[in-house]
Formats: C-alpha cells, sequence, structure tokens
C-alpha cells in the first residue's frame, strides 16, 4: 500500500536521512525519497525517535534538497520478488536484474528479512555431498544442511575453489536438483566475471541464481545482498523443495559495510571498530541454513571470508567460526609451493562430518582413514620443525618416510586440478596409496579388518 508523499527533511549526512515524520512507521519500512528532479532512490529506517525517523538511503543522496525533496512510506519492509524464474537469473544487491532482463514475472514476495524457523522444526543435517575434492571430502566432510565457511587471505584461490565446489558438488544416491545461489558483497568487477563465465562455460548457468554488489555499489547495498540471496535460496528449497547450496563471498566485506554505517549511526563501536552487535547480526545470516520438516530441500552454506592479515583470531573468522559448523581453513605457505586447492589440514575442521560419512553414506574406511592422515599429517609438521634445526640427515629412518608421507600428501591428495572432479572412492583410496610410504605398525587410527581389507591391496 503506498502512503502520502511528506515534505519536511531535516538533514543529509552520507548515505543518511533525518525526516520529521514519525506517525505510524516501523524500523527496516522501505521508504522512497524524491529529490528536486522527481528521481526515487530506495532507502530504509534504521532508527526512531520521538520526533524524527533516520532513513538510510541505497546508493547516493547527491542532489536531495532540504525543501524540495518528499518522501513517502511504504508500508512494508524490503522485499525480494520470488519465483521460479529466478534460476538462471543475475541481480544486484537489492535484487534488481542486471542481466537485461526483465523482472521474473511472479507476484509473489518475500520479507528478504527472512521467517524466523523454529528450531524444533529443523532436522539434524545427515547427507553427504561430494564436492569432488580430496582435501574437502576426504577430511573435512561436507553434509547437506550444514554451514562450512572457507577461512582465506587476500589473493590466495578461494574463488577458484568456491567456483569448483559450484560446479561438481552433487548428493550421492540420488539425481535429486542442486541449485546455487551466489551472493557477492563488495566483489571486484573481475571476480563477478570470472564466476559469470565460469559457470556459463561448464553449463550450470541455468541452475545458479546471482546476486552482485560490486565494490562501487554502497555499503548498505552489502547488507541487504546476503538477505535477498537467502531469501531466494529458502523459496527454492522450503517452497520449491530443491536442494540450495549458497555461497557468500566476502563475509569481510559485509562486515566491512556493517562497521562503516555502525560508524555513521554513531553507535559505540566493539572489538576492532566492528559494531557490538556483530555476532547476532552474522548468527542472523548463518542460521538461515538446514533442513526443516516437512520439507523436501535444504540449503547448505559456504560463506567465504578473507581474513585481514591473515589473522585466524580477527573478530570476523572468530565469531563465524562460533557460529557455523567447523571451517575450511586456505594457507599461504602451500599456496606458495604451488599446491592448489591450498587447504590447510590441520585447522580445518568439519563438526558435522561424522554423521555423514561410513559404510552407507561414504565407505566403511571413510572415518579411519581421515583420522590417521590427520594424526600423520600433524606429526609430519612436528618433524619439519625438527628438521630444520637439526637438520635432515640426522633424522631416523621412520622420520624420513614421514617427511616423504607429508610432502606426497601435499601434492597429490589436497593438490589437484581445478576440473578435476574426484569421487570418494578415488579419494580414500588415494588416501591409502599415501599412507604405504609409512611402515603399518605407525598407522594406529585404522581398525585391524580394515587394514587387511586396503592396505595389502595393490
Amino acid at each position: 500500500m503506498h502512503g502520502t508523499e511528506y515534505r519536511g527533511i531535516k538533514s543529509v549526512d552520507g548515505p543518511i536521512i533525518v525526516l520529521k515524520k514519525t506517525e505510524r512507521v516501523f524500523y527496516n519500512e522501505t521508504v522512497y525519497v524524491r529529490d528536486r528532479n522527481g528521481e526515487k532512490k530506495t532507502g530504509k529506517i534504521v532508527d526512531i525517535s520521538d520526533d524524527a525517523v533516520v532513513v538510510q538511503v541505497f546508493g547516493s543522496t547527491t542532489g536531495i534538497d532540504l525543501d524540495e525533496a518528499s518522501f513517502e512510506f511504504l508500508d512494508t519492509p524490503l522485499e525480494l520478488r520470488v519465483g521460479e524464474g529466478l534460476l538462471g537469473r543475475v541481480f544486484n544487491g537489492l535484487g534488481e536484474p542486471i542481466d537485461g532482463y526483465p523482472q521474473i514475472i511472479s507476484s509473489e514476495k518475500r520479507n528478504v528479512n527472512g521467517n524466523p524457523i523454529n528450531p524444533f522444526a529443523r532436522v539434524y543435517p545427515r547427507d553427504f555431498i561430494q564436492t569432488g575434492i580430496s582435501a574437502i571430502d576426504g577430511m573435512n566432510s561436507l553434509v547437506r544442511g550444514q554451514k562450512l565457511p572457507i577461512f582465506s587471505g587476500n589473493g590466495l584461490a578461494h574463488n577458484k575453489l568456491a567456483a569448483q565446489i559450484i560446479r561438481q558438488a552433487k548428493l550421492r544416491n540420488s539425481d535429486e536438483k542442486f541449485v546455487m545461489v551466489f551472493a557477492g558483497m563488495g566483489i571486484k568487477y573481475d571476480v563477478a566475471k570470472f564466476f559469470v563465465d565460469t559457470f556459463e562455460k561448464s553449463g550450470v548457468l541455468s541452475n545458479v541464481v546471482m546476486f552482485q554488489s560490486l565494490a562501487d555499489a554502497p555499503s548498505i547495498e552489502r547488507i541487504i545482498t546476503p538477505r535477498c540471496a537467502l531469501t531466494a535460496a529458502e523459496y527454492l528449497a522450503f517452497e520449491k523443495g530443491m536442494h540450495v547450496l549458497v555461497v557468500m563471498t566476502d563475509m569481510t566485506n559485509y562486515c566491512e559495510a556493517l562497521r562503516e554505517i555502525s560508524t555513521t549511526r554513531g553507535e559505540v563501536p566493539g572489538r576492532k571498530g566492528y559494531p557490538g552487535y556483530l555476532y547476532s547480526d552474522l548468527a542472523e545470516l548463518y542460521e538461515r541454513a538446514g533442513k526443516i520438516k516437512g520439507s523436501q530441500g535444504s540449503i547448505t552454506q559456504i560463506p567465504i571470508l578473507t581474513m585481514p592479515n591473515d589473522d585466524i583470531s580477527h573478530p570476523i573468522p572468530d565469531l563465524t567460526g562460533y557460529i557455523t559448523e567447523g571451517q575450511i581453513v586456505l594457507g599461504r605457505e602451500l599456496s606458495q609451493a604451488g599446491i592448489y586447492p591450498p587447504v590447510s589440514a590441520l585447522p580445518s575442521l568439519s563438526r558435522l562430518m561424522k554423521d555423514g560419512i561410513g559404510p552407507d553414506m561414504t565407505r566403511e574406511d571413510h572415518a579411519n582413514v581421515s583420522s590417521q592422515l590427520f594424526a600423520s599429517y600433524s606429526k609430519v609438521k612436528s618433524i619439519r620443525n625438527l628438521a630444520a634445526i637439526i637438520g635432515e640427515e640426522e633424522l631416523s629412518e621412520v622420520d624420513r618416510m614421514y617427511l616423504k608421507f607429508g610432502e606426497r600428501l601435499e601434492k597429490e591428495f589436497f593438490g589437484q586440478g581445478e576440473y578435476e572432479d574426484r569421487t570418494i572412492e578415488e579419494t580414500l583410496d588415494l588416501g591409502w596409496k599415501i599412507l604405504k610410504e609409512l611402515p603399518q605398525e605407525e598407522l594406529t587410527r585404522i581398525k585391524p579388518e580394515l587394514m587387511e581389507k586396503y592396505y595389502s591391496e595393490e
């Protein structure tokens, strides 16, 4: 319902406009502001007091005149138009088409802030997702309905890895359709182009919905982008019964925008200047994942964040790690050694892996092989440190075997081609092949019956 147009702008400060009107308005309500030329700008209410309303405008406030401009309250929060036509489309951060085609044909709209899910209605995630990437499938398996972020650093291959996951992700023993929702926040033009080109080339674009807020878009748009993307994902998953994989990059840009807006509004800063509600704001996004009773579909999230200065204790990765079920950490050392994907095995973790692997889901030896690879690789790290002090020639024969094992694990198991799609069987067989570098008595994490079945096979 469109309201009446009002005048009476008190002040304009960057993207923030203070209005005099306060009757019957609500927090997060959408507002149209028209400048002196009648050009319409959209904003939302971010603060309400007794005699004024604070509106944040999506875009520039240039040309807004205190006397001439008018504004209108729309009686609705920001909404996204949803329908089957979302797939294969590219939108900006506010859900407006930017691919040259018209708006999708649908009268259905959804509040971008989402609807709360009753925790009792959630189903525990269990189904294994095969990404075709050994470092993830073998040691940090992804489960349908999980939130598994990628912690990266500036200049590492996280975009390449995300595109590979989107191309290759599939459910085993099932031909249920996987669709992708991609949200780019504050990404550079070349990154946006990389994703569109990759999806076009591999033919998955028709199954992808893209929301892109480029680096030159206003900060406030970055705050809306993931909300639009997750609203589209919820519609496809819970109303259309699809399995949706949501990739959000870069969460660091999202948090920077949050900090900028919080500072503009004069809020009291928390750690490193981020607002005190950073945790609950991130949780609002990350918790929009999972499976719900009575619905066929599911939402699996892979948020990507670049850690400032590669610091894993920075507030953004730190709080993300609390809310999500593990993390895939990319390492600069592996990247410099030319290994792709540069997944650092030891700090990476998937908390739901144990429930998604095993005899019926992947293979009976999966848990043992993964555990043994972790244990042996952590030993490799300490032997390398020792070798740096006393020299490699002073090491025992077994220690030297470990070094060879570590080198092969990094090059052959973690390292793979950008278009190489390995089945979980290939990944596990490769794990066994590399474990044979070590004497049998060193493999203490593997059950004797599995040892007999897989270790002796040539």
